[in-house]
């Protein structure tokens, strides 16, 4: 069968790649739409650890179900659903101690196109069909459902590791697609504050209509400035690091009250080497302040959980789609259009045809 995916450091393409296979718990699926995410961009052009060659590319997807296997209770071919970005080995020992990211393995959790196959196939497989997927249920649209997979998660997960309480003054650091979740998700968790950081002017239109009482350039001055003064000096309550490079972990702690300040990173920074830690503002070790960092959550209860949030209104994560491809050849063309990010880009979807 046809898929996508990374030859070698820096190139990508189309080769013949084996059938999935069907185990006792799994199920196999066909993509129904499809979205390549900013870490697509990272595997393929932005280094990092080794991948098997020829790796099937992709972990954004709504599928339709082929095939279950015999231990299967729960879904039945034909089927279409969501698969999560992160698919967890709910079996692993590890899941016992509440390690549902990194229970057997650093990034265990993390699959899809990067331990095994992902999506960007004619054809792929799940290994646990029942603790995996969640059906779309009919209020949602398929634009709202692709955005759930990764976006809503990851973002949702920057705000809940941050510990947002009723009244908090939050700070969104990039606005990209999960910033802008990020943005929706203090929201909701009672942010009375939440200042969004970043440039494009598509992304800070989105912002404000996902709660964001302030748009704050970079570009401008100096970030940290820029909160500190609207802050009286304090810093915010909670730093949400979605998007930027190796500067805004540092940032991101400077600008965090003493105290109780919590900063909250579910941001991907590329490369080796190290993140700076600022001594003074970190109180030379003694500030008081937290820092999370955090992969998406991911997960059947989770998926049904945010599409629960989708049927009843509470969230319009179809807002961040942008751009529509249409065609499994679109892939590629989708993938350059993440890695170029154009003025009016946020999010592109390519629905099979």
């Amino acid at each position: 069968m046809k898929a996508f995916v990374l030859k070698e450091p820096g190139t990508v393409g189309w080769v013949d790649v084996p059938e999935p296979k069907l185990t006792s718990y799994g199920a196999i699926l066909q993509p129904v739409a499809l979205a390549p995410c900013t870490s697509d961009v990272h595997t393929v052009f932005g280094g990092g650890s080794r991948k098997a060659p020829n790796l099937v590319l992709g972990h954004e997807c709504v599928a339709r179900i082929l095939q279950v296997g015999e231990d299967v209770q729960d879904f039945k071919p034909g089927e279409v659903v969501v698969v999560p970005a992160i698919t967890p080995d709910w079996r692993a020992v590890g899941i016992q101690e509440g390690n549902f990211k990194h229970a057997s393995a650093p990034f265990s959790g993390h699959q899809l196109g990067r331990s095994q196959p992902g999506v960007f196939a004619e054809r792929f497989s799940v290994p646990d069909a029942d603790t995996t997927l969640a059906k779309v249920l009919p209020e949602v649209s398929l634009e709202q459902a692709l955005m759930c997979v990764d976006m809503v998660t990851t973002g949702f997960t920057g705000a809940e590791s941050a510990g947002i309480r009723f009244g908090d003054t939050v700070v969104v650091l990039g606005i990209g697609p999960v910033g802008l979740m990020a943005v929706a998700g203090a929201a909701l968790l009672g942010a009375a504050r939440i200042l969004a950081v970043g440039s494009r002017l598509v992304c800070a239109k989105r912002a404000r209509e996902f709660g964001a009482t302030e748009v704050l350039s970079y570009k401008e001055s100096d970030i940290v400035e820029q909160v500190m003064v609207r802050t009286n000096g304090v810093g915010a309550d909670r730093v949400i690091i979605c998007g930027g490079d190796d500067t805004v972990f540092a940032q991101a702690i400077d600008m965090v009250r003493y105290g109780i300040g919590t900063v909250s990173n579910v941001n991907y920074f590329g490369g080796t080497g190290n993140l700076p830690f600022p001594k003074f503002s970190g109180g030379r070790g003694m500030a008081g302040k937290t820092i999370r960092t955090e992969l998406g959550e991911g997960g059947r209860v989770r998926m049904e959980r945010i599409l629960s949030m989708v049927k009843y209104g509470r969230i319009h994560p179809e807002r961040l789609v942008t751009h529509h491809l249409n065609g499994f050849e679109k892939i590629e063309d989708a993938l350059y259009l993440m890695k170029d990010k154009p003025e009016d880009l946020i999010k592109v979807m390519v629905t099979m045809n």
